[in-house]
This record gives structure tokens, sequence and C-alpha cells, in this order.
């Protein structure tokens, strides 16, 4: 406090103002040292999840052979978001640490104007301090002159010495007397001070451990949010384990495997031309040349004939294929398709290469997802190979944004609703660019632009691949280019790792986008919770959200998990869900969700549960769902400069941890 009585403000030997100012000085001290603390806590963190990250690299390159082989997936997933949680931790004590080393540097700026300003105090500290020191040895030479006048009297002295003693004596009275009066002044003006700087130094310390408390229950806050994000990671990894069936295993490998319940067509791709490329020297130029592709089905088993429907996908996917404008010679392909009771036949104009043709039927056949068998040669070509790209053509890349959106509803309140969207950007880069890249010292420079990034508020482009100028003005683009040299040393080493690979993928850059509560979620959810010592009622509300999204597009594999504790003996549920008794969990599995389903996407869940051992306490429910072809953000991207071509540009998102509580 600022004053006890007047010891509190003195101090043993007037010290108090010593001990104080020094007090302040420990204060810089401990902010520093608390500021590393949490630098090395976010140092650890980083560590961790960075080995995570290790780990689920490893699990992703475990055997892809097996019935068990998707499961490898989930545990990669799972710990991919663990390492996010740490990572995501990591950044919000380096934020915090930023905001400490600001008050670190304010409490330096006050540290040292409050010096200033107690100058005149510490001058009154050692005022009083010396005075007191003359007061002291006065008091003790007018007690010794006084005692020898006196002395002198009564040992019967001359008159003459004894009034020698007593000038003596009378000089050591007006000393003493002298001092006794500048110690009260200097006393007086020195407790004045030190009342004023003694409230100074206790409002720097009442302020200092109120913002040292603000910044440990920021820590703590980041801290504890990571571990609900990580109980909410081996929640979902649970419910991905539980949907990862016996049933299911077996039928992913039995898809994957091309079996299953329909008889698959094998495709045999013949080209019976002479030559990819014209020869000027022995042919016309004008001529076109004709390519002649069969595609031909295996002979049917026990006289069974593929389904109208599968014949209409495959006349749908020959119809769909585009190829490029012709650049130099233009050519003629006939593609007859002959698929059991199927006879059809199309004509395509194709540039003077070959390879857009061996692009867009490898795209036809992805889409008509049938085992195929190639028998791209008769004849002698008089060009390189087909396979292969050459130097001089438009180098063929596709692009991939992936986004994820996590979101927490708190039951029924729109205004408590957290939203954090994320984004990857990858590049694909097909086999033969790097014969390309490796056979030119100084390949075209890869440009690009990202555009409509004025969502996001955080672009983390690879600095290893990339570079980009920060003095860019325009907040809805971005330009980048690549470090060539770089970028070829990254393809080479992936195809050393990999050389049965077709194409590469490269991680470009990662992005977080702005949020608007509740308005940035494509599917806006609500639950409400009734629990009785018997029965527990559940709704959970959804409702669709175009407005989230630039291009809306449907919600798909849309599925609520729900925990229930109190022995659920029995459940009603509309529309039906599943109940498993081992997991303790309902699990709702829903049609697409657009614009277009019922209500414009508005629905409810409904379920009782009737308990032997109730009352249920509400849980935590869990959302997944996903949807191809539209992003949240609506960032784009555009290729500039020449030599290269954009081949594809995917676009998808789906939930992270997407959750609603009571």
């Amino acid at each position: 406090k600022q004053r006890r009585g007047g010891h509190f403000l003195i101090g043993e030997k007037n010290n108090g103002f010593d001990v104080l100012y020094h007090n302040m000085k420990h204060g810089q001290i401990s902010s520093k040292e608390l500021t590393d603390f949490i630098r090395e806590r976010a140092t650890i963190e980083e560590v961790y999840a960075r080995s995570m990250t290790k780990l689920a690299k490893s699990a992703g390159n475990f055997s892809q052979l097996g019935t068990f082989a998707p499961v490898w997936d989930v545990f990669k997933t799972s710990t991919e978001k663990l390492a996010s949680c740490h990572l995501e931790l990591v950044r919000k004590l380096q934020e915090l640490i930023k905001d400490v080393q600001k008050y670190v540097d304010d409490q330096a700026k006050v540290h040292k104007k409050t010096k200033e300003e107690v100058a005149s105090t510490n001058g009154a500290v050692q005022t009083i301090q010396t005075t007191g020191v003359a007061l002291q040895k006065s008091k003790e030479n007018y007690n010794a002159k006084t005692v020898d006048q006196e002395r002198l009297r009564k040992e019967g002295a001359t008159q003459r010495e004894v009034d020698k003693a007593g000038v003596k004596a009378k000089k050591a009275t007006e000393a003493y007397k002298g001092l006794v009066e500048k110690y009260a002044t200097a006393k007086s003006e020195f407790e004045q001070k030190m009342a004023e700087t003694a409230q100074k130094f206790q409002n720097i310390e009442e302020s200092h451990i109120v913002h040292m408390k603000d910044i440990i229950q920021s820590y703590a806050q980041s801290v504890d949010e990571t571990h609900v994000q990580i109980g909410e990671v081996h929640t979902e990894f649970l419910g991905n384990m539980e949907n990862t069936s016996v049933e299911s295993l077996i039928l992913k490998l039995a898809e994957s495997k091309g079996t299953g319940k329909e008889r698959p067509v094998w495709l045999c791709v013949m080209f019976c031309s002479n030559s990819f490329y014209s020869s000027s020297d022995s042919e016309d130029e004008d001529e076109p040349r004709k390519f002649r592709v069969e595609i031909k089905p295996v002979a049917p088993n026990n006289g069974t004939h593929q389904s109208r429907a599968t014949i209409d996908e495959l006349k749908a996917s020959i119809g769909n294929i585009s190829l490029s404008p012709p650049t130099t010679v233009r050519q003629f392909c006939i593609i007859t398709v002959h698929s059991f009771d199927l006879s059809l036949s199309l004509s395509l104009s194709i540039p003077h290469n070959s390879l857009s043709l061996l692009l867009s039927l490898s795209f036809f056949l992805s889409l008509y997802r049938s085992p195929f068998l190639f028998l791209p040669l008769s004849g002698t070509s008089r060009g390189p190979s087909p396979v292969t790209l050459a130097s001089q053509d438009a180098l063929p890349i596709a692009v991939a944004f992936t986004e994820s959106v996590n979101a927490y509803f708190k039951g029924a309140d729109p205004t408590k609703c957290i939203v954090k969207i994320t984004g990857d950007m990858t590049l694909s880069f097909p086999m033969g660019i790097i014969k390309v890249f490796t056979s030119n010292p100084s390949p075209a420079v890869l440009t690009f632009k990202l555009k409509s990034t004025s969502k996001l508020e955080q672009i983390l482009p690879n600095q290893t691949l990339l570079f980009s100028d920060p003095s860019q003005s325009d907040t809805n683009t971005k330009d980048f280019w690549f470090n060539m040299q770089a970028l070829t040393s990254y393809l080479r080493k992936a195809s050393e790792q990999n050389p049965a690979a077709s194409y590469y993928n490269v991680d470009i850059l990662k992005y977080q986008v702005s949020s608007n509560g509740i308005q940035s979620t494509p599917l806006n959810l609500a639950v409400y919770w009734k629990c009785t010592p018997t029965t527990t009622d559940l709704r959970l509300d959804y409702r669709y959200n175009p407005e989230s999204m630039l291009c809306p597009g449907p919600l798909s594999n849309v599925q609520v998990l729900v925990p229930v504790d109190g022995e659920v003996i029995n459940m009603q549920s509309l529309p039906n869900a599943v109940w498993n008794s081992e997991l303790n969990k309902s699990l709702w599995k829903l049609s697409d969700i657009s614009e277009k389903s019922d209500n414009e996407g508005s629905g409810s869940l409904r379920a009782k549960f009737e308990l032997s051992d109730g009352p249920s306490t509400p849980t935590t429910l869990a959302v997944q769902f996903m949807s191809e072809g539209s992003t949240l953000s609506g960032v784009d991207m555009e290729l500039l400069g020449v030599g290269y071509r954009l081949s594809l540009n995917k676009k998808r998102f789906a939930t992270g941890m997407y959750r609603t509580k009571i």
C-alpha cells in the first residue's frame, strides 16, 4: 500500500526507494524470462508436430497391398491433423511471444520515464541520508563538548579553561541545532516525494502483475484449445475406424482390383498410322493423318451383356473429349468403339503431335474407369516418341485446390460459432516434363497468378520453390514464379524415388481463409437435447448455406455421428440412423444436400433413446461432408507467360473438425 506508517516509506536507513526501484527492474527480468519459457514451449511443440508429420508420411508409405491398406489412410489423416493441432499451438504461442516482446519494450520505456520522474526523489534520499549521518556526528560532538565543559567545572579547572570549553560546547550546540532543523526539512521533503514515488512504483507493479496474468491466461487458453482439438481428432479417428467396417474394406479391395458386380470392359487401343509427324520431304503437310482407335471388350462370359446405363456412360464420356486446336498440321482421328451391343465412331481434329491425343484418351479412360490395355504402334515414326514431351511444346500442368472447413457450433446460438477455413494448392507435373527440364539449361520460367485472394487472410508459399514480390498492392491477386532450378531438382528426386509414376504432385502453398462466423459455414447446425432418467430426445437442425460458396455445389457423403451415454436399450430415429451399442453412438448417412434438396437443403434429424441408466449427458456431435468442383474461398489460378498450359483445374472442400454441442 502507499502508506502504512513512516517506516514503510522510509525503509531501513532510508533505503525504501532503492528497494522499490530495483523491484521495478526485476519486473523486466520476469517478462523476459516468461518470453523464454513460452518460446521454449513453442519449440517443443514444433519438434513434436514435425515428428508427427514424419510419422504421418511413414503411414502413407506403408504397403498399399491387401485389404487392410485403406486403414493406413485413416492413420495418416488422423496423424496429420494431430500435427496440425500442435502446429496451430506453435502459431498461437509465436503470436503470444510477439505480444510479450511488445510488452517488454513498452515496459522498458515506462521504466525509463519513471526513472527520470523519480530522479528528484533519489536526490531527496541522498540528502536525508547525508544529513542524517551529519546530524548523528553533530549530536555526538555536542554531547562530548557539553560533558567536557561540565567535567572541567566539577574538577575545579581555571575559569579560562571552563570558558574555553563553554565556547566549544556552544558551537557544538548551534551546529547540532542547525542540523536538526536541516534534517527536519529534508525529512519532510523526503516523505512527500517518497509518498508520490511509492504510488508510482505501486501502479507500475499492479499493471505489471495484471499484464503478466493476462499473458499467462492467453497461454493457458491456447494450450486448452489445442487439447480440445486433439480430443476432437481422436473422436474423429474413432468414428472413421467405426465406419471402416470389414465389409467396406472388402468392397474397396474389389473396386480397386476391378472386380465387382459388372463385368469390366477391356479396352484395346491400336494406332495404325505410318507416322505421327508429317515429313515435308516426302508427304503433303496439308493432307490429314488418320488414326483408327478400336476399343474392344473381352468375349462375354455366359452371354452376359453390359448394362445399358454403362453404355450410355461410355457414349457420354467419348462425346465429351475435348482436344486442343491444331497448331501446325491438322490431322484427323477416327475413334471406333465396340462394346457388346454398342458401336460408335467419333471424328476429332488433333494437333500435330500425338501427346494431346494420348492425354485425351487417358482422360476418357479415367472417366470410364475401366481397365485398359495399350497395344499410342505399327509402322515407323519420323518424330519423337508420343509419350515424351518436346521442349517446344506447351507443357501440360494440372492444379488442385483442396480446402478444409473446421467449425464449432454452440447449441443453437449462431453468434458462438467458431470457424476456421484452410486450403492447399497443389500442382501436378507429368513424368515427361522432367526430361524437358533436365535437357534444357534454361527452361521457361513457370509463372502464375493467384486470383480472387481478397478472402485470404494468410498465404504461406513453398519458400523452397516459389518467389513473389512482397510489394504487390492488389489485394485480389498475387503473382508467383518458380525457382526453376529448385523445381527441376525436386521433380528429379521425386522421379528417382518413384520412377513408375506418370505424374508428380508438388505442394505449392497453403492459405487461411478469413471467416465470418456461421455465415462462412456451408452447413449451419443447431442442436437440442432433452435428457431425463429414462429417455434422451435429440434434434439436430441443419441448413444448406449457398452464400458461403462462390459457386454453390452439393454437399455429398454427409454423415452425422452422435455419442449417447446412459445405457441405450432402444432408439427411434427419423430419418433412420444406425446404433452402435459397442461404441454407444448413432450414425446418420444422408443423401446429397443442396438448394435442390427438400426445403432447399434444410431439415432435421430426430431421435429418441430409451435408457436403462440415465440421464444422458449432452455430448459433442461430429458432422462430415465434402463437395467437389468448388471452394469456399473462391481462389483460382491463372498461368502467365508462355511454355505451359493448364490441363486440369480441380477444386474441392471437405470438413475437418465440424462439431456442435449444447
